[in-house]
């Protein structure tokens, strides 16, 4: 598994491993040997993990990794829209050409089965919803357009060569982990300090929010349904919600009403703001047999409470070197 030592990818790992399956994640070297989110997972759960270092980038590192596995998920790319501003093509490089590697890869070794991640950004503002898979894709963002080549790619390579690929495009996934860029841990983090102010950008789109252990199963659905080749699944609650509706949900959780404010730097470009998504995911449900359980607005608000409270546990928020925004 690419990706392993992210939120997602950390939360899909620990769960593979406690339902029986061997997983090789393939981590991003770097000097520290840091595994990520890896490396907070209980012992039972790491001890059972084959750690392989590499760099998506690197065709024989990533050969390597996937030589012998009957499975991969491919996770790993670089996801912070703001920083795809300023250093487009990093993006081209991680996403286009590790998803290439990762594919080249996979049909060498003739792998049963790969599962590759996509993002609901690649539909860019909704023209219509529920936005079902069949919808225009529109790059709004140079993220966007690299996650689009990556997923054509993907698709190309089944209608090519026959690889036994699935894309899964989950929409905004929240939970447990997740950097503290993104808008939900933003929130929490700021209305836990004593500061009067929430500083967001925009509050007016609207978001479809899938609770991190439904996408992880939509996941796990991916990899043992025996049905869906070639095709592309939208991984999504179903509910759309504003930013604005969001953060009033999470304040009264906390039990702190403060005034939502305005921060340009949290601000897309306004013609690379996406303003509105929500996913139709019926194609997940009656082909891969995917079930969510936290679903409609009363499984929004006991997710973000179950998040929440994972945020304020000290060991946890521990883990996060700076709660400073950063892009």
């Amino acid at each position: 598994m690419t990706g392993s030592e992210g939120f997602i990818g950390s939360h899909l790992t620990e769960t593979l491993v406690r339902t029986g399956y061997r997983v090789r994640a393939f981590v991003q070297y770097n000097s520290l040997s840091s595994c990520g989110w890896i490396d907070t997972l209980s012992e039972d759960v790491r001890s059972e993990i084959e750690i392989v270092f590499g760099d998506v980038r690197d065709i024989d590192s990533v050969s390597r990794a996937v030589e012998g596995s009957a499975c991969v998920i491919h996770l790993a790319a670089l996801i912070g829209i703001p920083y795809s501003y300023i250093a487009p093509r990093s993006y081209l490089d991680v996403n286009i050409l590790g998803t290439l590697n990762v594919m080249q890869s996979s049909i060498r070794h003739n792998v049963d089965r790969v599962v590759h991640t996509s993002t609901s950004e690649v539909y860019g503002s909704a023209q219509r919803v529920p936005i079902d898979e069949r919808h225009p894709l529109r790059a709004q963002s140079p993220y966007a357009a690299s996650k689009i080549a990556a997923d054509q790619l993907v698709l190309s390579f089944v209608s090519t060569f026959n690889l036994p690929a699935i894309v899964l495009r989950p929409f905004n996934v929240f939970g447990p982990r997740q950097s503290l860029r993104a808008v939900i841990p933003s929130i929490i983090t700021q209305l836990r300090t004593s500061n009067l102010v929430l500083r967001l950008g925009s509050i007016a789109p609207t978001r479809d929010f899938n609770y991190v252990f439904d996408t992880v199963s939509a996941f796990m659905s991916a990899i043992t349904s025996p049905f869906g080749v070639g095709e592309v699944f939208n991984v999504g609650s179903g509910i759309e919600v504003s930013i604005e509706q969001v953060a009033r949900l999470l304040m009264r959780i906390v039990g702190r009403d403060v005034e939502i404010q305005n921060d340009s730097a949290r601000e897309r470009p306004s013609n690379s703001e996406v303003s509105r998504l929500v996913a139709d995911s019926e194609l997940a449900r009656t082909v891969l047999g995917w079930c969510p359980r936290w679903t409609g607005m009363e499984g929004l608000e006991r997710a973000l409470k179950e998040t929440n409270a994972w945020y304020l546990e000290p060991r946890n928020h521990s883990q996060y070197q700076n709660n400073a925004f950063r892009l």
